[in-house]
């Protein structure tokens, strides 16, 4: 489906001319006569992109943009602020307010046509990642959404890319009050820092001499190490067909020079906030996905993992005929721990325990914690004989030294007792193996603790 624009202006004329011209480029158009409706229609989550005229009765488009970037829900919208106000000031008022830019009327169509489909991309860029982050509320993680829309966009990393010396220098003094900048003359080596540094924003100079600021920000936005860093270009009101060009191929933003400096520096800061927000959003993500399948207090994978995981290792093992094994561990007189020292300590020995049983596994092993104390160990490529010893090996590193309690005030000693199971011919499925290995396990209880039983001595 193509981009849904919100066009927000109190004249209807404004409005019917707005939505001709996007329909004709096939956008879905959306609108709205005043602030409070358009706010209405964002918070519903109906537009990708909001078209924002900024003198309006009541509540002008300024403010309007900066309610709409100040809230959790529709931060992530991208607000193109257009108005017959052309001073630097009045640029500046609408960046500093969110903005994602700030169009002169009467509009350049080709302009405008290139800035929509830009901003419109970056919203379909950050919308799943953005989905999966209110998903993760249900995790326990805090509002991911919140942080991100408190991002200021100061103090970022910022790599300019200009190779005429009294600009780099006039540039990089201005934006050095707010940011850490460096300079780079050559496009190619420009690729290089970027990838090898942490930048959030790259500024790009179209008049580079026999180099193409272009084919440098194409590179950019191909390359994973920095397709999420954003791209401003930098270019004479003549190089326009080659701005927009830049829009096409992935540039986030774009200043003609002269330069204000304050219009250069809110841009950078929008670029800089937008940027960090795709980050909490991305970082939201690998922390809700890690709190799906790790265990919260060992840092082992959960259960609900292991059944799964667990299941497509048999299915593999048994396609290739190859040797999968399973310790199913637990923790002799647990109860005994948190009875006598209560429950803190019982996690300081949980903790400890599950790091020394991954001490004594590869990183292909599965190591699951399935409740309580109890630990599940799948080794594949691994046939009864090396499963055992590595029973063994994890029985006497938990036995050898004493488990540090109160912060390491305290010291008790911990034993474990082990089953060990191995695929079969005949098994139908992971559980047969697992049963095989509780057995075993239960032998081992029963047959005095801190010791290895392997189901085929059964």
């Amino acid at each position: 489906m193509s981009a849904r624009v919100l066009v927000v202006d109190d004249v209807p004329a404004n409005l019917k001319l707005l939505e001709a011209k996007l329909s004709a480029e096939y956008f879905e158009v959306l609108t709205a006569a005043n602030g409070p409706d358009a706010l209405a229609i964002c918070e519903r989550g109906e537009p990708d992109i909001v078209l924002l005229d900024v003198m309006m009765p009541g509540m002008n488009g300024f403010e309007v943009c900066r309610r709409l970037k100040s809230m959790p829900a529709t931060a992530h919208i991208p607000v193109v602020i257009v108005t017959a106000l052309d001073q630097p000031r009045d640029r500046l008022q609408g960046l500093d307010a969110g903005a994602d830019d700030f169009l002169t009327k009467p509009l350049d169509d080709a302009a405008l046509f290139a800035r929509v489909r830009s901003l419109s991309r970056l919203k379909a860029m950050t919308e799943e990642l953005r989905n999966r982050a209110i998903a993760s509320r249900r995790l326990g993680i805090a509002d991911p959404l919140a942080v991100a829309a408190a991002e200021t966009g100061l103090n970022g990393r910022v790599l300019l890319v200009e190779d005429r010396p009294s600009v780099a220098d006039r540039l990089q003094s201005a934006l050095s009050a707010f940011h850490l900048v460096e300079v780079e003359t050559d496009a190619q080596q420009a690729v290089l820092r970027a990838t090898e540094g942490e930048f959030d924003s790259v500024l790009i100079s179209l008049d580079l001499q026999e180099q193409d600021g272009l084919r440098l920000c194409s590179q950019l936005r191909s390359l994973d190490r920095t397709r999420d860093i954003s791209v401003l270009l930098m270019g004479e009101a003549e190089n326009r067909a080659r701005i927009l060009r830049g829009l096409e191929i992935g540039a986030h933003d774009f200043l003609i020079r002269p330069i204000d400096r304050n219009e250069l520096l809110a841009r950078v800061r929008t670029q800089v906030r937008r940027k960090r927000f795709t980050d909490r959003l991305r970082d939201s993500l690998q922390s809700s996905m890690e709190m799906a399948v790790l265990d919260q207090l060992t840092g082992l994978h959960n259960r609900r993992f292991m059944d799964t995981r667990l299941a497509a290792m048999f299915d593999e093992s048994a396609l290739r005929a190859r040797a999968l094994s399973v310790l199913v561990l637990d923790v002799d007189h647990f109860k005994a721990v948190n009875d006598s020292w209560g429950h803190d300590a019982g996690d300081e020995v949980l903790k400890e325990f599950a790091d020394r049983v991954r001490a004594c596994t590869r990183g292909i092993d599965l190591v699951a914690r399935m409740g309580g104390e109890e630990v599940v160990v799948v080794l594949p490529d691994t046939g009864p004989k090396a499963a055992y010893v590595v029973a063994e090996r994890i029985r006497e590193r938990v036995e050898t030294a004493a488990f540090a309690i109160y912060g390491s005030s305290r010291e008790i000693p911990v034993t474990v007792s082990i089953g060990v199971a191995s695929r079969r011919a005949g098994d139908a499925s992971s559980a047969d193996i697992m049963k095989r290995a509780d057995d075993a396990l239960y032998r081992a209880k029963a047959e005095g603790r801190n010791r290895v039983i392997a189901a085929n001595a059964a």
